[in-house]
């Protein structure tokens, strides 16, 4: 693949709008603008090439714009480099593991998209306009970096494997988060 250019807005419009499956719709438009606004920020110019082991994002929502982020940084949630927190709001933050400096961008409600048919163009829009910026600090643990798995454990209820510290420790036993706390977001059917 072709180094991107991280000033293109059209081109990033199109590799994200591809990798999405169709033409871009809003909230590929507003991945694409969030990304290059991000990747400015922190200092990463290359996130696909010499740049690709320093960067970590969280996305906090499980939309289109997810997929313009994934298309335009290669992060990937197997891969360890995306983190998935949905919390429904149109919001990432980028974080530069070489430096330390992370950034959270988040849709802002100041400025009315048109979201209709078709694609709305951002090209001209203010960063400022279109997101609320923030310079952040997020607190990465060993187990939360891409590499092999630092610590496995069985559920001491249920037998399921529990990776990378995800597990807790209850009346002595490590046991998955869903046994610890009797939710789950399945119910086995008989």
């Amino acid at each position: 693949m072709e180094k991107l250019d991280l000033n293109n807005y059209e081109q990033l419009l199109a590799v994200a709008g591809k990798f999405h499956g169709g033409s871009p719709c809003a909230g590929i438009c507003i991945g694409t603008r969030m990304t290059m606004t991000a990747l400015r920020r922190i200092g990463i110019g290359d996130p696909m090439g010499a740049d690709r082991k320093k960067l970590i994002v969280f996305v906090e929502i499980d939309r289109c714009a997810t997929d313009a982020i994934m298309a335009l940084t290669g992060c990937k949630p197997g891969r360890r480099t995306m983190k998935v927190l949905d919390y429904g709001k149109m919001a990432s933050t980028f974080i530069n593991l070489e430096t330390g400096k992370a950034v959270r961008v988040a849709a802002s409600m100041k400025r009315k998209l048109n979201t209709g048919e078709g694609t709305p163009d951002l090209s001209g829009i203010p960063d400022e306009e279109l997101f609320s910026i923030h310079d952040v600090e997020v607190q990465l643990h060993p187990e939360d970096m891409p590499g092999k798995p630092l610590r496995r454990v069985a559920c001491a209820r249920c037998g399921e494997s529990v990776m990378d510290g995800r597990d807790e420790e209850v009346a002595g036993e490590f046991v998955c988060r869903p046994c610890a706390t009797g939710q789950s977001y399945y119910r086995i059917s008989n």
